[in-house]
């Protein structure tokens, strides 16, 4: 068995879960790049941190394998040394150094100085936010605030989050600049919970003037909001998305259900007819705003009755965007001490039928653009088609506009004109105009 590699380290950063890992990777492997060492996303190396994802069953798992076959690889001789970061990580550390000790350390989510250490580097404070990107040139993931301060009862994200921190305007717009320098168009502002942004550190949500300062930015084309929470939604956002060209028409807000009685267990804070009229004056603000949200089904005491008010509401609203999912019973959540009654079979019925339902309702959606031409950037080739996105989508969760490479030549990170030719369900074939 190899004990060390005679050949000089590179270290293979794994990336799991949300956006917000990403972006944490990104900062991890800027600060490695800063301090001259060899690093890599998703590649080989003999050194492997893993950022794990802690969220929900899937993740867990999906988390946990992926330790376990890089820890079969350095038994192997394949790789010298295992790190592990991130939610899981942080949710589970004392569980996972029992379970798991081949591991050379763990780490949590907010000991990134440590765990550069580890890899005998340095943490290098001047490096405000500069990070080695692994999307697509043209968009970039865009944290703004860190940790939640919400109640909600299924989600342990503060549980391995901790409590909402914002950062300043200042640094964010430093940010910014350093990503427009390196050719990033889009930034995709992302957080635990977008509307809290600015609660801590200027005692008031301070998300419009955020915006205001970012759209200011030279080279930062698209703006666009994933993440915002409906209680305490706060409205000066869409007068900003109504006036300014740079802030996208499109807001990604998680509702996870409409019943009071499950708004009321999940600890929510809103009602239906509270939600219903915000989403009307997001409408009636900005017309043609792109809505995208995500629901939960399955929740403990979720009856048929509360599922199909559910299924009718979704059929009312037509959402342009939307994703569902099934309840996890996560412990030291609040919900964890209700009964999970809903079985799992049950569970992923009733969310293929929300799906068709939402399906139905984008391929009705989709229809109504075919012969309109939309300004879309283009993300990268992919076979024989360029893949771009609309103002209207986000990357990797929304609809696709395809546009065939055998015909047309089109440059990755260019804005183009496309005109609509055909439309699928979630996908959208163009032309160039």
């Amino acid at each position: 068995m190899r004990t060390k590699s005679t050949t000089k380290n590179k270290i293979n950063v794994i990336t799991l879960g949300c956006s917000k890992n990403i972006y944490d990777s990104e900062v991890l492997m800027g600060q490695l790049k800063a301090n001259g060492k060899d690093v890599v996303h998703e590649e080989d190396g003999n050194i492997v941190v893993i950022n794990t994802c802690g969220f929900i069953d899937n993740a867990k798992e999906e988390s946990v394998n992926t330790i376990l076959d890089n820890i079969q690889r350095k038994e192997a001789g394949e790789i010298d040394k295992v790190f592990v970061t991130g939610c899981l990580s942080e949710r589970y550390k004392p569980d996972l150094e029992k379970e798991i000790p081949s591991v050379d350390q763990y780490f949590g989510t907010s000991e990134l100085p440590q765990l550069l250490s580890a890899l005998e580097a340095d943490y290098k404070h001047e490096l405000l936010g500069e990070r080695m990107t692994t999307t697509p040139k043209n968009f970039a993931y865009f944290k703004i605030s860190e940790g939640c301060d919400r109640p909600c009862s299924f989600c342990a994200i503060p549980l391995m989050r901790g409590k909402h921190r914002s950062t300043p305007i200042e640094d964010l717009v430093k940010q910014a600049e350093n990503l427009a320098r390196d050719g990033v168009k889009e930034l995709i502002l992302i957080a635990q919970d977008l509307t809290y942004y600015g609660l801590d550190i200027y005692k008031k949500r301070n998300l419009a003037e955020l915006l205001r300062a970012l759209v200011k930015v030279e080279g930062i084309e698209w703006i666009r909001m994933h993440y915002a929470f409906p209680t305490g939604f706060p409205l000066d956002v869409l007068d900003v998305m109504k006036s300014e060209p740079k802030v996208c028409n499109y807001l990604d807000i998680p509702l996870q259900h409409i019943s009071d009685d499950i708004l009321k267990s999940m600890r929510r804070g809103t009602t239906k007819d509270k939600t219903t009229k915000l989403l009307q004056e997001f409408r009636k603000h900005v017309p043609g705003i792109t809505i995208r949200t995500s629901l939960i089904v399955g929740y403990p005491g979720e009856t048929i009755e509360h599922f199909e008010e559910l299924k009718e509401w979704v059929k009312e609203m037509r959402f342009e965007r939307l994703g569902c999912f099934t309840y996890s019973h996560e412990e030291n959540t609040h919900a964890h001490n209700l009964v999970d009654d809903v079985p799992e079979e049950e569970k992923q019925r009733r969310s293929s039928e929300i799906m068709d339902i939402q399906s139905q309702i984008s391929w009705e959606l989709n229809q109504e653009k075919v012969g309109e031409t939309y300004r879309c950037i283009i993300d990268r080739k992919e076979g024989n088609f360029f893949v771009g996105r609309s103002e209207m989508d986000s990357p990797d969760v929304d609809n696709e506009v395809l546009v065939d490479a055998t015909k047309y030549y089109l440059k990755q990170g260019e804005y183009v004109d496309l005109k609509i030719t055909e439309a699928a369900d979630f996908d959208l074939y163009a032309e160039p105009i």
